[in-house]
């Protein structure tokens, strides 16, 4: 007499690999990569702050370098003070200013991986 065969058992230790996600589930990136409205405001916000960034640091040159020309007018040595000011004065804010506004780039962008990376 022929044996029948054996049910094998199967063990779910997962949901399945091709499994959707929750109809719920939010994916800021899908937003961006789609090009929606919501993704667009995604994108938008980052070159907000981007050109925030940028525009801090314009107004802050243009406030350091603006008036020197009125300075070297004014002085009555004017070529021992143009190198002095400008070769000695000028570089140490200029490179402070240079850092602070990659930092602060980095920063938003960091910001706004944070913010649309999948956690």
């Amino acid at each position: 007499m022929p044996q029948e065969p054996v049910e094998r058992r199967v063990v779910v230790t997962g949901p399945r690999r091709g499994a959707g996600r929750a109809p719920g589930y939010y994916r800021p990136q899908t937003e961006i990569d789609e090009q929606t409205t919501l993704g667009h405001t995604y994108v938008r916000s980052l070159m907000r702050t981007q050109l925030r960034a940028a525009l801090t640091v314009f107004a802050v040159l243009v406030l350091l370098v603006g008036p020197l020309p009125l300075v070297f007018a004014t002085a009555p040595d004017a070529r021992r003070l143009e190198w002095l000011v400008l070769g000695f004065c000028l570089y140490a804010p200029l490179v402070l200013l240079a850092r602070w506004y990659v930092s602060r780039a980095e920063r938003n962008e960091r910001d706004f991986v944070r913010l649309v990376e999948d956690r």
